[in-house]
């Protein structure tokens, strides 16, 4: 505690009381020095003045440094606002760029003469006779690809069927708890089935970069395990909902990737089958907003039986290859 805060309770509490504010109390003040001190007259004439002035130029300095502290305080706040909001329509700009790009990327029509029409026909019915010819082996490995997929649904099938469905929440709702999560955090629920209103004293909350223990005292615990993945201990935090419940939040460390279970000892749930509101895509920054829709992408690729963005990528440089070497033989590959 400062020097200078020692007293300040009661002189909170001596201005309290005083209905007439500041004048009431400074009255009180030199009323106290008039009857009991020798504070007007002990030290001369204008002694008493002097020191008074003294002391009131050196406090309304302090409140003039302090108030240029604050006001200095709420320009770099207004600052570092004004420079998110930039940073953020900028990224807006940038995504609007992109979409122009992408639209103008798009084929577009060309209208052919009666010569050129021909002359595509025959290159058409030409390409037809040579599938046609080349068509056993190009079947063979149709049939190949389509028994590999088939085989790669059968496994993540397999694969997904001692999981369960995740909640509205992308969580899981136990029997004791019921939890929820977004890319960032989770957010964990434990009602306590007791006929006295709960407070922080009764609770039982150790939370730690890999385990949980959430309880009430003098009881076993409801969860005491081994966490899925890290978390982020500086910013977790629990509170005590309608006096029967402990809501607590994690933060995740990763941020790319969502968990399938809270404890170790919880039943999986199948992350295949999260859906995260595209409401929250929004409060990303660009490039892990882009790297969170790629990761979307390939997941629903994937459970339709398609080929993810990289997998669709080097299938097109495999045709752009194929479309500039026509003289070379592609029947056997498998694209």
């Amino acid at each position: 505690m400062a020097e200078g805060e020692k007293f300040d309770g009661i002189l909170l509490g001596l201005a309290q009381q005083m209905e007439g504010g500041v004048p009431e109390l400074l009255d009180t003040l030199f009323s106290f020095l008039r009857r009991k001190t020798d504070f007007f007259t002990g030290g001369g004439k204008e002694a008493a003045k002097k020191m008074l002035l003294d002391k009131f130029d050196h406090h309304e300095r302090l409140s003039l440094q302090d108030l240029k502290i604050r006001q200095e305080e709420a320009e770099a706040r207004a600052r570092r606002i004004a420079k998110q909001k930039e940073k953020k329509q900028k990224e807006l700009e940038r995504e609007r760029e992109r979409e122009l790009e992408q639209q103008q990327e798009q084929p577009k029509f060309v209208e052919l003469s009666d010569e050129e029409a021909k002359k595509v026909q025959q290159k058409i019915d030409q390409e037809k006779q040579d599938n046609a010819s080349a068509s056993p082996p190009k079947d063979e490995s149709t049939a190949e690809a389509c028994c590999h997929r088939a085989s790669k649904d059968d496994s993540e099938d397999e694969d997904s069927k001692n999981k369960i469905k995740p909640n509205s929440g992308n969580g899981a709702d136990m029997p004791n708890y019921k939890w929820t999560q977004t890319l960032s955090d989770i957010e964990l629920k434990v009602p306590f089935k007791v006929s006295f209103p709960v407070k922080g004293k009764d609770v039982v909350c150790e939370i730690k970069s890999h385990h949980l223990k959430i309880g009430l005292k003098g009881h076993e615990p409801i969860i005491d395990g081994e966490l899925h993945k890290t978390i982020k201990l500086e910013n977790c935090y629990w509170v005590i909902e309608d006096k029967k419940t402990v809501m607590v939040t994690l933060e995740k460390v990763n941020k790319m990737e969502w968990w399938s279970r809270l404890v170790a000892t919880d039943p999986e749930i199948d992350t295949k089958k999260v859906e995260p509101e595209n409401s929250k895509l929004s409060d990303l920054d660009g490039e892990t907003r882009s790297m969170v829709e790629k990761m979307m992408y390939d997941q629903r690729q994937k459970e339709m039986g398609l080929p993810t963005s990289d997998e669709q990528k080097k299938q097109d440089v495999l045709k752009k290859f194929m479309a500039q070497h026509p003289e070379m033989d592609f029947s056997k590959a498998k694209i």
